[in-house]
């Protein structure tokens, strides 16, 4: 199973540099573009990872090194997302405190 490289995380087959290259017209439907493809490729990630697991768990999987390569690749995965998410929900709480 081949590792994809960083830049295949945003999902959907957009590059996270090309969907937030065209922001400057779209204001922030480029971001948004870019925040659903990764969440979508987070749930296939996790996908992913758990029908592997179950596959090693009864027995029909070859090699488990793909079902902890997957575990782990969802799990970083969803440590960014949430990092995405703390680091947006910050700044909207910066925005409201300087309007207050």
């Amino acid at each position: 199973m081949p590792i994809p490289a960083i830049g295949a995380v945003g999902g959907a087959g957009i590059a996270p540099t090309t969907a937030l290259a065209g922001t400057t017209g779209t204001g922030g439907a480029a971001f948004g573009d870019a925040l659903t493809g990764a969440v979508d490729n987070l749930q296939q990630l996790q996908s992913t990872s758990d029908s592997l697991a179950i596959k090693a768990v009864t027995g029909n999987l070859d090699d488990i090194h793909d079902a902890t390569i997957a575990s782990s690749r969802a799990q970083v995965t969803m440590e960014l997302m949430a990092g995405v998410r703390n680091k947006a929900v910050d700044a909207f709480n910066e925005i409201m405190r300087m309007q207050a």
